[in-house]
């Protein structure tokens, strides 16, 4: 009984912050917005100048390849200054040169053309380069095929078709929207639960609270469940009017699946939330806390490199993150329609971590309010 009485006062609390409703509604739905449309992993326009020195029938066939809406041929130079300070001034992010001899050297199989790019921007260039490549090995086969119709001749080839699979159009979006979806879960899971405790803590509240006929346990808890319940039932909500309805994400899998799961990795973070409230004295403080501890727990948990490609002690350490398991396990339900027969490792992950976390985060809060 006392319990819910606690829970009446934090839920009261909380619809009273305008501040932090606000922020709440902003980050489920605006922020999962821009993070959708305003990061694209795929190359688009990317900003070309060439330099054709041959003037060619075959320059000119192999210029009309590298068009829209990947590349974006900005112009033509006549020299390598102004080449270079098309790329120095950062106007064109590609230069493409192609040879005087480039068709006399095709017709013998040895064309060769050279492209200089811009790689301070490495994964959009090195995709860039793979495009490109791409389109010199079809021409290539072009002029090869053409040449052989010609003689009369044919060569044994493999026709490759590719099926991409969950996601057929390899739209970023997708992706991206989901991913932002599955940061703010935990920012905010942090975020919520800290500022509570921390506000009890800047009013003088919190001892009138534990004088009260209450335990501390019973406050602690009292710190997560809103936080589990509200955050829970707005990435349901942003998930079917943002990913789903906005960017027309499918979702495959379980819902009540994913929503059990959730609450217990919000659990988790709230957890966290506590911890960091008991260290800190202020709001900004624990923002920087949470700052701290939010980017390498995504920079380690998969989202941008598979553990695979991670150094062997980064990749030991992210399965020390619960962000980790609640990523496969939100892409292989929500994306794949994965049933429990496939994500019970990246459940059982988040419940044992999320273990050690409330045991940490219930002594902290013990040891700072001892009752």
């Amino acid at each position: 009984m006392r319990l819910f009485s606690l829970l009446k006062k934090e839920f009261l609390q909380f619809f009273r912050d305008r501040v932090l409703i606000f922020i709440l509604i902003y980050a489920f739905t605006v922020v999962v917005y821009t993070g959708g449309r305003g990061i694209s992993l795929e190359v688009k326009k990317f900003p070309v100048i060439i330099q054709d020195q041959s003037n060619s029938r075959a320059s000119r066939e192999f210029i009309a390849k590298i068009r829209l809406p990947y590349f974006k041929i900005l112009g033509f130079v006549n020299s390598d200054k102004e080449l270079i300070e098309w790329l120095d001034r950062g106007k064109a992010s590609m230069a493409i040169i192609i040879p005087p001899d480039f068709e006399r050297k095709l017709k013998k199989g040895k064309a060769k053309i050279q492209v200089i790019i811009d790689g301070t921007m490495s994964m959009t260039s090195t995709m860039a380069i793979s495009y490109i490549s791409d389109i010199t090995y079809n021409y290539s086969l072009e002029i090869l095929e053409y040449d052989l119709y010609k003689k009369n001749y044919s060569i044994p080839m493999t026709e490759e078709k590719l099926r991409v699979l969950f996601n057929p159009n390899v739209l970023s979006t997708w992706f991206m929207s989901l991913l932002e979806l599955f940061n703010m879960i935990t920012m905010t899971s942090l975020l919520i639960t800290a500022a509570a405790l921390i506000r009890e803590k800047e009013y003088g509240t919190i001892e009138q609270l534990l004088i009260t006929p209450v335990k501390s346990w019973e406050v602690f808890l009292a710190k997560i469940i809103p936080t589990i319940i509200v955050i829970s039932i707005l990435s349901l909500i942003s998930l079917f009017i943002m990913v789903k309805g906005v960017f027309g994400v499918p979702v495959r899998g379980n819902i009540f699946l994913f929503f059990t799961v959730t609450c217990i990795y919000v659990f988790s973070m709230a957890s966290i939330g506590i911890a960091i409230a008991t260290m800190v004295n202020n709001l900004p403080q624990a923002m920087m806390v949470i700052i701290a501890i939010l980017v390498p727990m995504l920079m380690i948990s998969g989202a941008w490199s598979p553990p695979e490609a991670m150094h062997p002690v980064i990749k030991y350490i992210s399965l020390l993150s619960p962000m980790r398991y609640f990523l496969d396990f939100g892409y292989g339900v929500l994306l794949k329609g994965n049933n429990l027969e496939y994500v019970w490792k990246d459940i059982l992950g988040i419940i044992l971590i999320g273990i050690l976390l409330l045991i940490f985060s219930a002594l902290r809060f013990r040891q700072s309010f001892a009752k």
